[in-house]
């Protein structure tokens, strides 16, 4: 008799669970379920966005002093600028030119071999 009682327990808790995990299966695919299910991916994907922003924060944070940008109060901001030349910028006789260093003359204009050959 115990024997029954305990299979007739077993299967009861069987059923039990079968019903409640149909439940809850019909009801992911229910309008409100897929919103829920929606709803919690978008806010996965925000907690996501956050952590690497973060960590990229973070790592900034710890490479600026070893390249030596670390940023202060008191510092001056540092940039990258270009030479003169790579500007198009002279100070030599013909600001804003080009010119060739050797004889300080515009590199648009001709020598004077070049000149006397035309």
């Amino acid at each position: 008799m115990r024997g029954r009682a305990l299979w007739f327990a077993a299967g009861a808790g069987a059923g039990a669970y079968v019903v409640v995990r149909a439940k809850r299966a019909a009801e992911i695919f229910t309008v409100d379920g897929l919103r829920d299910r929606v709803g919690a991916a978008v806010v996965g994907a925000r907690i996501f966005r956050d952590e690497v922003a973060q960590g990229k924060a973070d790592a900034e944070t710890e490479l600026r002093p070893r390249l030596g940008l670390a940023l202060t109060e008191h510092a001056e901001r540092r940039e990258l600028t270009a030479p003169e030349q790579a500007r198009g910028e002279s100070t030599g006789p013909h600001p804003g030119r080009p010119t060739d260093r050797a004889t300080d003359r515009p590199t648009d204009q001709p020598t004077e071999k070049e000149a006397g050959r035309s």
